[in-house]
């Protein structure tokens, strides 16, 4: 969905860069690059026309190198070469960069400041981690710079910097809290490893937090817009509403919500042709049921048979009255794009331009879906 949003932004007229920062080939696939790479490659003109887009659309993608970012920032802020070496051959460091569980987070969102300080995009399509840990994502330069910047970490962990009795009775004071927070973030390593990393770090550490700071910026202002992708499953709807709650709360702007493989390429086939009759191959099932009831053909199997089409029939009404009912409760300013499941799945830029397609053509076919599913309701079999 990342990579058909910024298809559909460069179909637009503007220069798009999308970064992900899943290792699946999938996206490299799909978008016909022989390689993804952490530098940003330009799709081919002749690929592009291959698969019925304009060949001089702009497009580019990468797949981002975490440990290459977190190393980018130490060599940018850490000048002395054997202190980099130090720091590059630290266990604690080789630990954060590789099992802390917002390390991903950290390069990507340097990595995307980087290329929005370039001015090289006019627009940078990131793809986060999935929902259950996006929310960690957004929060992660505000929590690496409470532990960075914090005077207590670097009392206790940079002896050097421990300035009389009143400086380590307040480090000894808050010491497990410290302790606690950095070994969540990097898994336990022993305290010697730490010591010698704040040290390595302690003339950079202000630059770096700097850093992080502006990156927490980036993400409250203006230039910054979040899209939420979910589906329309009941559980995934009821953590669209608690994710929605949770980012208004931390003041963060979400743009749109997508509603990803909403139904099937068919259904919506039906709904969009002219003089087409919506739902009506839904509205055939009832008259299959009368059918084998009719012919008494329940037990040759094709009464199972039915029982299949009939759930199909019931989990359709029921995703689309679901989603219906969750775009009327949008807050003001939030947007809804739908897309239906591509059948044969999205593995080349011809399948990513039919769901760049049906994410940018509206809801109107949202509300021709809803009377639709009112009108099978209603002439269904109360038995069936």
């Amino acid at each position: 969905m990342a990579a058909a949003l910024a298809l559909a932004g460069a179909q637009a007229g503007l220069d798009t860069a999308v970064i992900t920062v899943d290792p699946s080939e999938r996206l490299r696939d799909a978008l016909g690059l022989a390689r993804l790479g952490g530098q940003p490659t330009r799709i081919d003109a002749r690929q592009l026309e291959a698969a019925g887009i304009d060949a001089n659309l702009k497009l580019s993608a990468m797949m981002l190198d975490v440990s290459g970012a977190w190393d980018a920032i130490v060599e940018r802020f850490v000048a002395d070469p054997a202190t980099r070496r130090r720091v590059f051959e630290n266990p604690f460091y080789k630990s954060l960069t590789a099992e802390f569980a917002g390390s991903e987070a950290f390069a990507a969102l340097q990595r995307l400041y980087e290329l929005h300080q370039t001015g090289a995009f006019e627009l940078e399509v990131v793809d986060t981690p999935p929902a259950s840990h996006s929310f960690e994502f957004l929060q992660t330069p505000a929590r690496m710079i409470r532990l960075l910047d914090s005077r207590t970490a670097r009392w206790l962990f940079t002896p050097s910097l421990s300035v009389g009795r009143i400086a380590m009775r307040v480090a000894n004071e808050t010491a497990r809290f410290v302790v606690r927070e950095i070994e969540r973030f990097a898994g336990g390593n022993v305290l010697s490893t730490i010591t010698d990393f704040f040290a390595a770090m302690a003339e950079s550490m202000d630059a770096i937090i700097d850093r992080l700071q502006k990156t927490e910026a980036l993400l409250h202002s203006p230039a910054m817009k979040f899209v939420m992708v979910t589906t329309a499953e009941p559980d995934r709807i009821r953590q669209a509403r608690e994710l929605l709650a949770q980012m208004d709360a931390e003041g963060l702007k979400l743009s749109a919500i997508v509603i990803n493989r909403f139904l099937d390429e068919k259904t919506w086939t039906a709904v969009a042709e002219s003089g087409a009759r919506p739902l009506s191959h839904l509205a055939e099932i009832s008259e299959l049921r009368k059918s084998i009831a009719k012919d008494g053909a329940a037990a040759n199997g094709l009464g199972r048979l039915v029982k299949h089409f009939e759930e199909y029939r019931e989990r359709t009404i029921g995703e689309i009255d679901r989603v219906a009912a969750f775009a009327r409760e949008l807050p003001k300013g939030v947007s809804l794009a739908i897309a239906p499941e591509i059948e044969a799945g999205v593995r080349d830029l011809a399948a990513l331009s039919r769901v760049a397609a049906y994410v940018m053509s509206g809801t109107a076919i949202l509300r021709r879906l809803e009377v639709a599913a009112k009108g099978v309701v209603a002439s269904r079999e109360p038995n069936s």
